[in-house]
């Protein structure tokens, strides 16, 4: 009966564990899918002439000549479009006071949606800012554009609750009989002919400077940053790190004190982010003075802080893992207690200690609220490495945060969010990847 009984928690405990993984797998990718696929949106997607012309102004990227073609293409399809709004503004002219100030809104509203989707007509001044100099310069905004062209938003009353429904209404009638009348059907009919769609292949997106607030371009600034963020973070606290590990373990002895330093890693290693960054704020900026304001080197200092009790502790771990018989015949034959520390247990101890820092390196770029005080900023260049010392900079998870919640135009830049998003996630996964194979590498080669 006991060995029937132990056979099945056995079981149930084989099963709550394959179970466990399962549901793990399963919210992962409920995580993960939705944002790799809306993360690729920003690197392929179906892009507009105007999207070919903004990359050639910009960014001197595409062939001028075939471009052009293009644009002559486009620019005859929407001429019906422009003679139509120009008749309907003469037929204006001619209406009573009363009938221009019933046309005047709609007119305007549409005229606004109309030059969102085809960008400035062809012999208006050039705007001055670039989100106004250009159409949609996708074909997807371009749909959603169009979609607000035909038909306007309402929302009609509803008995059943105190707000309304939100319905459509197209836009039609309103202008029915005059000249701007047959402008639905034919923009409906011709979109693809105006906005000349195809497919592009934007890898760029990771190296191109943003333009106007990120309405286009890429996101170097911000990865730049997050690279530079994290490698400062690793640089102060892996000599920290591993160098206090080694006193903890092979120094320290077993007593009160160094109970009290455990305590002090454990507790350091709870503390929530946004404490590392008002510390930083305070010390660093404040006290210290490192730099004026925020700067890469505040930001990383703190997140090395931050990523200190990681690294502390992964190292303590790879260190207790060397088999004493090691440092046991190295000090038989006559080593020095840190000459056998640097010859025979950090060389064994390699692999675990780098595992650690690879997956501090993660925490490191992933995290927000450390750098919010000290080092990040919403716009900004490339910095080069000097900068750094001074400078504040972007950072891709602030990037999202910032885009995703304080954009004046947050829903019309979803695809750099994701792409922010998308960017963020694989640099993590790369990394833990990285500690994985290294670790592995490391462990054959001294397994021999």
């Amino acid at each position: 009966m006991e060995l029937t009984t132990r056979r099945i928690f056995s079981k149930l405990f084989s099963g709550s564990a394959v179970l466990s993984i399962v549901l793990l797998a399963a919210a992962l990718l409920v995580f993960l899918v939705p944002v790799f696929w809306r993360g690729m949106e920003a690197f392929v997607f179906e892009g507009t002439v105007e999207f070919r012309t903004m990359q050639l102004d910009k960014f001197e990227r595409g062939d001028p000549e075939r471009i052009d073609r293009q644009k002559q293409r486009a620019l005859a399809a929407r001429k019906p479009v422009y003679d139509m709004l120009s008749e309907f503004e003469q037929e204006l002219d001619d209406m009573s006071v009363v009938d221009r100030m019933e046309y005047k809104e709609p007119f305007s509203v549409l005229k606004d949606r109309i030059r969102q989707l085809l960008g400035p007509p062809p012999d208006a001044p050039k705007p001055s800012l670039p989100r106004d100099q250009y159409g949609a310069t996708r074909m997807d905004a371009a749909r959603e554009t169009l979609h607000s062209i035909l038909y306007k938003t309402v929302y009609k009353r509803d008995t059943s609750s105190e707000m309304g429904t939100k319905a459509y209404e197209p836009r039609r009638p309103e202008f029915k009989g005059t000249a701007i009348a047959p402008l639905f059907d034919y923009m409906e009919n011709n979109l693809e002919e105006m906005m000349q769609p195809q497919r592009e292949f934007y890898w760029q997106f990771l190296i191109d400077r943003p333009i106007d607030a990120n309405f286009f371009g890429g996101i170097w600034p911000a990865l730049l940053g997050t690279l530079y963020l994290t490698v400062g973070a690793v640089i102060f606290a892996v000599p920290m790190g591993v160098l206090s590990a080694i006193y903890l373990i092979e120094y320290a002895g077993d007593n009160w004190l160094v109970s009290i330093l455990r305590t002090f890693v454990s507790t350091l290693a709870g503390v929530p982010s946004i404490v590392f960054g008002l510390f930083g704020l305070a010390f660093f900026i404040n006290t210290v003075g490192i730099s004026d304001s925020k700067s890469v080197l505040a930001g990383a200092l703190t997140l090395g802080l931050l990523i200190l009790p990681m690294v502390i502790r992964a190292a303590e771990e790879a260190l207790r893992s060397v088999p004493g018989t090691y440092k046991e015949a190295a000090l038989s034959l006559g080593a020095s207690r840190w000459r056998t520390i640097l010859t025979v247990i950090l060389p064994t101890a390699l692999p675990g200690i780098i595992s650690g820092i690879i997956i501090s390196m993660g925490r490191a770029a992933g995290e927000t609220a450390p750098i919010i005080f000290t080092a990040a900023v919403s716009v900004g260049a490339p910095l080069g490495l000097l900068d750094t010392f001074s400078e504040p900079t972007q950072a891709l998870s602030w990037g999202i945060y910032n885009l995703a919640t304080e954009h004046e135009a947050a829903d019309e830049i979803r695809h750099v969010q994701y792409g922010m998003a998308l960017t963020l996630i694989s640099l993590v996964l790369l990394l833990n990847l990285a500690a994985i194979i290294l670790r592995s590498k490391l462990s054959k080669k001294q397994r021999g």
